[in-house]
């Protein structure tokens, strides 16, 4: 595992990393490329609908030519300030603000002389560059804005209210953990729920896609393969960092103190989950041994023993039993291994993203496209939540989860969809 890229360069390089790595955090930093990924491909599908014409530009009128204004020059002052007082400042002070960057952030502790510095910086650099482009007399041009041109925005968009989403059905589907502390709750990084970041992510774009005229259903089908690319490298950020996203204890096998993966018998398993079971109680907030869910799966020889049972050692939340003989501060692992849904989930959605990217000049409606990535997201979530750790509900005697909850919606919405697409689009 590595919590950061600090222990992913010293481990894959053999080298002793600049101490500033420390400060990137390993999921972070999988979500930062999934969302240029995911803006990268949406970019390339807008401009492929745009030279078929399906999708049109919208022009707009803007005034060119006046000096900076007082609101612009305070906002870019702001932000200069935002980034040297915190995130130079997490350079600046040290190892101190470095221990945990998430809390540092969201303290009121900073370094004032470097956002004062970034913020005049990012004030004059505003100037300057209205300074090169004022004219004598300003004047009012009509530009014309194509979908693509949106992209920045529409991205921008989709991580505030991604992250907003995923934080409040978290938050929902475990009430318990927010009532205890509301604050850390809603301002931590961990703790997030996909299925709430693209339900308020989705509802931010259809209103932005209905301000600027853009056809909706051609920018659902744009966005379906970068939806499932981004989650796919997402899940990549989950795996590394070891955020505990991860599956049911494997009772195949257990973790050696030295937090290597040992084959085990039942005896052997059952001692150590009596031996560990605070640990799994604690995880999934069960109350009694007999609730915490396992199967029995042994790696065939040809199949490496982590891709069925991993206990995700030096983990970022340090989770579970320490090490023996680590020093630091990631030092635990899994006493009993469980199955890496994570990396599963990466593997199938970049199968199926290159499936949508083969299907998308395949079906005849607009809408399509994105009905059967509608499907494809449900089921994928769907079977993986059989041996995912999660919060259950009591429904008239069944026991889903939230993700089947809405997995099984999207599901069924999705396969409307494409019927009722699809007749639509037959010849009459």
């Amino acid at each position: 595992m590595y919590p950061n890229l600090y222990y992913a360069v010293k481990d894959l390089l053999g080298i002793e990393p600049w101490s500033g790595l420390r400060f990137v955090n390993s999921f972070g930093f999988f979500v930062a490329i999934a969302f240029l990924a995911a803006a990268y491909v949406l970019n390339r599908e807008l401009t492929h609908k745009e030279r078929a014409g399906l999708l049109q530009s919208e022009d707009t009128r803007v005034v060119v030519g006046r000096p900076a204004s007082f609101g612009e020059l305070a906002l870019n002052f702001l932000l200069g300030f935002l980034l040297g007082y915190k995130i130079v400042g997490l350079f600046l002070l040290g190892r101190n603000a470095g221990s945990d960057p998430q809390e540092f952030i969201f303290s009121a502790e900073g370094h004032w002389p470097a956002g004062i510095l970034i913020g005049a910086l990012f004030a004059w650099m505003k100037w300057r560059e209205k300074k090169k482009q004022r004219l004598a007399k300003p004047e009012e041009r009509t530009i014309r804005i194509w979908p693509h041109d949106r992209v920045g925005d529409m991205v921008v968009l989709a991580a505030i209210f991604g992250f907003l989403g995923a934080k409040i059905f978290h938050n929902l589907e475990n009430w318990d953990e927010f009532w205890r502390n509301p604050v850390e709750a809603l301002l931590s990084f961990s703790g997030l729920t996909f299925y709430g970041g693209l339900i308020c992510a989705a509802v931010a774009i259809f209103v932005y896609a209905r301000k600027h005229k853009i056809g909706f259903r051609h920018l659902c089908d744009a966005i379906a393969p970068a939806l499932l690319l981004a989650y796919a490298i997402g899940r990549i950020g989950c795996q590394v960092s070891g955020d505990g996203d991860w599956g049911i204890l494997n009772s195949a096998y257990i973790s050696s103190p030295q937090g290597k993966i040992m084959p085990a018998d039942s005896a052997t398993f059952n001692k150590a989950l009596a031996e560990h079971a605070q640990v799994y109680l604690q995880q999934s907030n069960f109350k009694d041994i007999s609730e915490i869910q396992f199967r029995h799966v042994a790696a065939p020889s040809w199949l490496p023993d982590w891709m069925v049972a991993y206990n995700f050692p030096h983990n970022v939340i340090n989770e579970g039993v320490k090490i023996e003989d680590c020093t630091g501060q990631y030092c635990n692992q899994l006493p009993i291994p469980v199955f890496p849904t994570a990396f599963y989930e990466t593997v199938l959605c970049l199968l199926l993203t290159g499936i949508l990217l083969f299907l998308r000049n395949k079906l005849k409606a607009p809408g399509m496209l994105f009905a059967v990535y509608l499907v494809f997201n449900g089921l994928e979530r769907f079977f993986i939540e059989k041996i995912r750790v999660n919060t259950r509900y009591d429904i008239l005697g069944f026991h889903p989860t939230q993700a089947e909850l809405i997995s099984s919606i999207l599901i069924l919405s999705g396969i409307a969809l494409f019927i009722i697409l699809n007749k639509k689009a037959l010849p009459k």
